[in-house]
């Protein structure tokens, strides 16, 4: 298993503020990532967050190899790890009664998820006496009483306590917010990354010219209806067929970037395909084709 950090690609200025800071050992105990979805910022959180709990580190960087290594890896359909001491938050992730609501999260990230999940760990160590890694996907979705609960901690954090706050929006976050963490840039994918990324392996795109032209209709929409659909169309062609499908929108919209390379749509483009590439990722990782399926053209509805 490769260390997470390593396989980070098309970011060469970020890899180097992280790879110095974990060389050095000087590792910021709070971190904004921020630059548009699909760029590598959560590939680089969860990457960091296994170098630090990592149990056989060399010179600071991840093995990859040992249990801690293997369990700091999201997977599943809300790409979450199994490691107790990395901890993800975000809207809408969990279930009320699993952060003591009694409604779902629609608007924000709420104080409650903010109090489950970071307050009532701030005072005790690491389960396996590492660290704490807490990753804020989409952290401009902290509700204002959220941002606030969570600015102490941040600010005085327990030693071996890490924040890693992800952004596509930072200048929507509290100033106080953005005051206390180090911010990293992760700017847009080139169209030779892109290519790079896609899976190596050849799809043939006859059967999913339709999917793929729902994929490029979703983008913008107006209504959800092209979402739901999209799921019942992932349902019927199930995990392995849904993967082949996402593969061909994935190639589309890497052609789409490639092709507009100068112009400003490029980076918008590239942020879709990131979206992609991280929907097959949850296939694989044993997501529902159908809740991934509605997930991802949600998303393309609002890019």
């Amino acid at each position: 298993m490769t260390a997470l950090l390593q396989t980070l690609r098309g970011q060469p200025v970020a890899s180097r503020v992280l790879e110095r800071a974990l060389s050095e050992g000087h590792v910021h105990h709070a971190y904004l990532f921020e630059g548009q979805a699909g760029v590598g910022k959560e590939l680089a959180a969860f990457g960091l967050a296994q170098a630090l709990v990592c149990a056989q580190p060399t010179l600071h960087f991840a093995c990859g190899e040992c249990s801690a290594c293997k369990r700091a890896v999201p997977r599943g359909e809300k790409r979450l790890a199994a490691h107790p001491d990395v901890v993800v938050l975000e809207r809408g992730l969990y279930e009320p009664a699993q952060i003591g609501r009694k409604s779902p999260e629609t608007q924000d990230i709420s104080v409650d998820q903010v109090r489950t999940l970071v307050l009532a760990r701030a005072a005790f160590r690491a389960h396996e006496d590492r660290a704490k890694v807490f990753i804020v996907r989409a952290a401009e979705e902290l509700s204002i009483s959220a941002a606030n609960a969570l600015l102490k901690t941040l600010e005085e954090p327990m030693s071996g306590t890490f924040f890693i706050l992800l952004s596509s929006q930072p200048d929507a976050l509290l100033p106080t917010i953005r005051s206390r963490t180090q911010r990293v840039r992760f700017g847009a994918l080139s169209s030779e990354v892109l290519n790079e990324l896609l899976p190596n392996r050849a799809v043939e795109a006859t059967g999913y010219e339709s999917f793929v032209e729902g994929a490029l209709e979703a983008v913008g929409a107006a209504s959800f209806g092209r979402s739901l659909e999209a799921g019942e169309e992932m349902k019927r062609l199930s995990r392995e067929g849904s993967i082949d499908a996402l593969l061909a929108v994935a190639r589309k919209f890497a052609a789409i970037a490639k092709e507009h390379a100068n112009e400003p749509s490029s980076e918008l483009w590239a942020m879709r395909f990131g979206l992609v590439e991280r929907a097959i990722v949850a296939l694989e990782g044993n997501g529902s084709p159908q809740l991934v399926g509605e997930s991802l053209f949600s998303r393309l509805r609002r890019s």
